[in-house]
């Protein structure tokens, strides 16, 4: 499998490309990283350095691909934090150059906005931009409780809102949603749940929640999922596995004391998690 994630990166730390690339390299996965910032570290320190890289630069980095003849390989593409509102246009011209090089190719769009303890956190043109124009094009989105919320114009809380917004993202263009963090007020204490739900069904996995912030952990399930959905054809088992591994990386991550993804202390569990759990259909 080849994947062409345009993603941010850092220099320090894992997120985006640089959260996203070593696990899918653990996997098997062939990467071609191309970057929209490139950052000193990710922008949750308040602080950082480096530049936002120009569209036309990124444009010029996927055509450079292209004039290698190797469009027709690329199985997926995949992206994630967009630094500026015109890196969107080309994410979807790179989207509609694979795909006529590859009509089964399939294009997974992480909309990444924010979150429900903090709110949106990208520049104000991003939101609107994903939902009415990168959202409708992709085959497979990510998004968290929250944005799923703003896509859909719903605040999913319960489980059947959630799938309820689910299909309403689902009637917008793609069709299977990860909703990669589910929380509603009738699930057990100190648990944390995630979501998948395509033309077959829905599944639901809970897992205990862990007391840190992981920047990057959303770009590591995008990935996983993204590569498991294809290996299987299964949004179940590919759910399965996804939760699985990031559960585990969230642990070690938790158990070291380190602030940032202890993504090379964690590369065994990418291919083989230690914990399995349980995936439940929910419709």
């Amino acid at each position: 499998m080849k994947v062409l994630s345009i993603q941010s990166s850092v220099a320090y730390g894992h997120v985006g490309n640089s959260a996203a690339v070593f696990p899918l390299q653990r996997l098997g996965v062939e990467v071609w990283p191309v970057y929209t910032v490139h950052f000193s570290n990710h922008t949750g320190y308040g602080a950082w350095r480096g530049p936002l890289l120009a569209a036309d630069d990124v444009r010029d980095v996927i055509t450079g691909i292209e004039e290698r003849g190797v469009l027709d390989q690329v199985d997926a593409v995949l992206s994630g934090y967009q630094g500026g509102e015109d890196i969107g246009d080309v994410i979807l011209d790179a989207v509609a150059r694979v795909k006529s090089a590859n009509p089964a190719a399939t294009y997974t769009c992480d909309p990444v906005m924010g979150n429900a303890k903090s709110g949106c956190f990208v520049n104000p043109a991003i939101p609107p931009l994903l939902r009415e124009r990168v959202v409708p094009q992709a085959d497979l989105i990510t998004p968290n409780q929250f944005e799923l919320g703003f896509l859909t114009g719903t605040e999913p809380r319960s489980l059947d809102e959630t799938l309820a917004s689910a299909d309403l993202a689902r009637a917008m263009g793609p069709r299977t949603i990860l909703v990669t963090s589910v929380e509603r007020p009738d699930a057990p204490e100190n648990t944390l749940e995630m979501m998948a739900v395509d033309d077959d069904g829905a599944w639901i996995v809970q897992t205990p929640r862990l007391p840190l912030k992981a920047n990057g952990s959303g770009d590591v399930t995008a990935a996983l999922f993204t590569a498991h959905r294809h290996a299987t054809g299964s949004s179940a088992e590919a759910l399965g596995r996804t939760v699985s591994s990031v559960f585990d990386l969230l642990q070690n991550t938790h158990d070291s004391g380190e602030r940032e993804l202890q993504l090379v202390e964690s590369q065994e569990t990418f291919a083989a998690p230690r914990m399995q759990f349980d995936v439940t259909q929910v419709s």
